[in-house]
């Protein structure tokens, strides 16, 4: 590896994470300010792009792919490993560091036992991950074999072809994940946001492992079943929900500002939320009302997801069991059974424990069930000056 100065190579491993790709490094390769590598970031992934495919680099033009991942052992004593996410912006030559990628978390514990920076017997392990982005704890449990992580498996998720080994992640204690501090950043389970350029809408606020600001998709003219084409098709609607994005990042703290609010483009997720309803996937697969518990659309770095965050699917479950939350409202009353959520790619289910005492509602734990992949190891190029 030669200076950040003078432009150089990182040792990478590509891996995908649950719908989401990344490259995956070493901390100790990762020296000094993790801020400081913006450059090399931006040029490994080639961002800015305003051609918005990231030819020149590893990015694949969208922000699910457009991501890096830093992984280091843990000194904390709750913790195996620290894990650091960095959103790399396509079109805007900046990273982002505010918020966690849920999905990635799927290939971060299997990563860090195939590097051998934790050691393991084999069998069913559990690895505790410290994700630096939020101060959160998640629990990964996989399966090693030979010292490395068992990666073929039975186990289908939506948008993903194929099969893989189960991932389970067990988000600890995932309320006021993000700058807000809080489940309720604002104390309110629903409220009328006054929205500049657009007016009053009523919305949830929640932070569960990262924040959401949700909406019912009816406000907007919508009926929630819409796949992301068709979304960015309709005039004006990225900007409206762009609009309500800024608002709700300065109502729950998260920015001081809406030229802050910007800035940050990771966190709050804008999620659309509908009832149970007969809908179509992208592969072109039937939905079927009765198979699901809510309807739900993401918009993610300013445009629609192609299937769910997972950490904004965990919030969506949260939110789920908030008596009068908009979520709350939209879902079909499950029990304590996990929630089945209608979305782009097809099906995704999410369980979360949700408690409530005299000092308000607090979320307890949120569970998955993911796969990984490592797709690729070796050297990724940077160079000093930023592309574009």
């Amino acid at each position: 590896m030669t200076s950040l100065a003078t432009g150089g190579t990182l040792p990478a491993v590509f891996m995908r994470g649950g719908t989401s790709k990344a490259l995956m490094l070493r901390r100790q390769d990762v020296t000094g300010a993790i801020a400081a590598w913006e450059p090399a970031f931006l040029s490994a992934m080639d961002s800015p792009d305003p051609f918005g495919r990231q030819l020149n680099g590893m990015g694949g033009g969208v922000s699910s792919v457009s991501k890096i991942c830093i992984v280091e052992p843990s000194t904390r004593p709750d913790a195996d490993v620290d894990y650091t996410f960095v959103q790399v912006v396509v079109r805007e030559g900046r990273i982002d560091l505010s918020g966690n990628c849920g999905n990635m978390l799927s290939a971060v514990g299997p990563f860090a036992v195939d590097e051998g920076l934790v050691a393991v017997a084999d069998g069913p392990v559990c690895l505790r991950i410290f994700n630096t982005n939020t101060r959160k704890r998640i629990e990964a449990g996989f399966e090693v074999r030979g010292g490395r992580a068992v990666y073929r498996g039975d186990l289908a998720i939506p948008g993903v072809t194929g099969t893989g080994a189960p991932i389970r992640l067990d988000f600890v204690d995932p309320g006021g994940a993000t700058t807000t501090g809080r489940l309720l950043p604002t104390g309110a389970v629903r409220q009328i946001l006054d929205v500049p350029g657009l007016g009053p809408i009523e919305v949830s606020l929640v932070d569960a492992a990262n924040a959401c600001v949700f909406v019912r998709a009816a406000d907007l003219g919508l009926t929630g079943t819409e796949l992301p084409a068709a979304l960015e098709a309709v005039p004006g609607l990225l900007d409206r929900l762009a609009r309500i994005r800024l608002a709700a990042s300065v109502a729950m703290g998260i920015a001081p500002d809406p030229e802050a609010a910007a800035r940050i483009v990771h966190v709050p997720f804008v999620g659309l939320v509908a009832p149970p309803q007969d809908s179509s996937s992208l592969s072109g697969a039937a939905i079927r009302a009765p198979d699901v518990d809510l309807t739900a659309r993401v918009i993610s770095n300013g445009v629609p997801h192609q299937a769910l965050p997972l950490t904004a699917t965990l919030c969506l479950a949260v939110a789920a069991r908030i008596a009068g939350s908009l979520v709350h409202e939209a879902a079909r009353a499950a029990g304590d059974a996990a929630l089945r959520v209608g979305m782009p790619s097809g099906i995704l289910t999410a369980a979360a424990t949700v408690a409530r005492d005299g000092t308000g509602w607090r979320a307890e734990r949120g569970s998955f069930f993911r796969t990984a992949r490592p797709l690729m190891r070796g050297t990724v190029f940077y160079d000093a000056v930023t592309p574009g």
